[in-house]
């Protein structure tokens, strides 16, 4: 993209220069609609929702089975929520801030297999396929077969002879991987340069073949692309365009709302729900904002987080353009301390359907975020990795910038602010190691 193109969508959107600036920006956004006006305009509606739901349900004997910790939830793959009253109140005298509500952050760094918000996608993705090539072959008889099935010699050696393939910066590889691997697959993981080397040795401890590409997210995916187009044995998890990731994320929605029933907290006009999600390339925060809005309606407010140095669902949103752009193309470098969120440009599935859902985003700093990583540990004593506390801030952006304001003003939010549950989504972190959970604590210490 020219300099004179860049200047262009500045003139035409102030907010454009800020993000331009790599300042912090608080976005709403206004080609936002009703749920019930805007629910059609998906793709996908309750019935997918549902039927990824149940498909979850169907296998779980085969998770149980094979994964230790699911065991305690009889094979569904979730976590759990937990109130952060004391970073609440540390968050608001960093900011200088009155932050109403409570504060819950949603566990995503404990969900079993691979400690990760990707599970909720990649592991459905690779149970989608797994479920229909069995089906086409006659392994499996229907969807009241015995999928513990799939644990046996004859399905493990049958898929042996196919490949699931994946490309990534870690977080993704390692539950497509784990996955596919476990069912017998051939498992091939594309990593960029953003990946960390702990990640490439976990997936080779667990049988997954890694190949390292030194360049970023998108190229590497490009070439994982290519790849598995090139061998008919093969079968690409697309990050950037795959439905069933985007359905795998949305099952989150109905498993929160019973979650939050049963520690008592009401969602509805009264006491509203505000959700804050960290974004690369759009799926998950996308596909767990469409649940939630089936579960919430409009009494669900959702905004994604993105690094400064890598706005790429922002940047796609702002100028109209999605995917066209990336933030090479206004000249932000995408080097980022929150490396899962790397991604330089967005999904143009994602950013096109999710354009009509999302009530707006935020970026986050760099010593932000090591901060609020910090904090969270010295607060709660809870360890993250530094991408999944980009959500952390989000109350703060919230009540602190004037498009907050105005935006709680506008929906009348502003009187019973008291009443909103905040729900940060914590996107992964557990599995990090000792050294490096570390080394990031001491990034954000003063």
């Amino acid at each position: 993209m020219s300099e004179i193109d860049v200047q262009k969508y500045i003139d035409s959107n102030p907010v454009i220069q800020d993000v331009v600036d790599l300042k912090p920006v608080f976005w709403i956004n206004d080609k936002r609609g009703k749920f019930q006006e805007v629910k059609d305009k998906v793709p996908y509606n309750y019935l997918d929702i549902k039927d990824a739901e149940e498909r979850l349900d169907r296998f779980r004997p085969f998770i149980k089975e094979n994964f230790d910790d699911t065991v305690e939830l009889d094979g569904l793959i979730e976590s759990p929520i937990t109130k952060i009253e004391k970073f609440q109140a540390d968050e608001a005298e960093r900011y200088g801030l009155d932050i109403p509500g409570t504060l819950y952050l949603k566990r995503d760094d404990l969900l079993p297999i691979s400690a990760t918000i990707k599970a909720r996608g990649a592991i459905y993705e690779v149970l989608v396929h797994a479920e229909k090539v069995a089906l086409e072959n006659g392994l499996l008889s229907g969807f009241n077969d015995d999928y513990s099935k799939f644990s046996s010699k004859e399905f493990q050696d049958f898929f042996s002879n196919q490949k699931v393939v994946v490309a990534t910066t870690g977080n993704l590889g390692i539950s497509v991987g784990v996955m596919a691997a476990k069912l017998g697959f051939t498992a091939i993981v594309h990593m960029s340069t953003e990946a960390k080397q702990w990640k490439k040795d976990y997936l080779r401890g667990n049988g997954v073949h890694v190949i390292e590409h030194d360049t970023n997210f998108t190229e590497a995916v490009a070439a994982g692309r290519k790849a598995a187009e090139e061998d008919p044995a093969s079968y690409f998890v697309d990050d950037e365009n795959s439905k069933y990731l985007f359905l795998g994320y949305t099952t989150a929605a109905s498993r929160l709302k019973k979650q939050l029933t049963e520690a008592g907290v009401v969602v509805d006009e009264d006491h509203p729900l505000f959700v804050y999600l960290p974004c690369g390339v759009g799926g998950s925060p996308g596909g767990i904002t469409l649940g939630l809005k089936h579960a919430f309606g409009d009494n669900v407010h959702a905004f994604f987080a993105e690094p400064t140095h890598v706005p790429s669902l922002m940047l796609g949103l702002l100028t109209e353009e999605y995917s066209k752009v990336s933030v090479y193309d206004f000249g932000i470098d995408g080097k980022t301390v929150m490396d899962g969120l790397a991604v330089p440009r967005t999904s143009n599935f994602v950013s096109i359907v999710m354009e009509n859902f999302f009530n707006g985003g935020y970026t986050v700093e760099e010593n932000e975020a090591t901060k609020t990583l910090t904090r969270l540990v010295d607060t709660e004593n809870i360890p993250l990795e530094p991408a999944a506390v980009a959500g952390l801030p989000g109350p703060a952006k919230l009540f602190g910038s004037e498009a907050g304001k105005k935006y709680l003003e506008q929906t009348g939010i502003a009187a019973k602010a008291e009443n909103i549950t905040h729900i940060a989504w914590a996107t992964g972190g557990s599995m990090v190691p000792e050294a490096d959970k570390q080394a990031f604590y001491e990034l954000g210490v003063e």
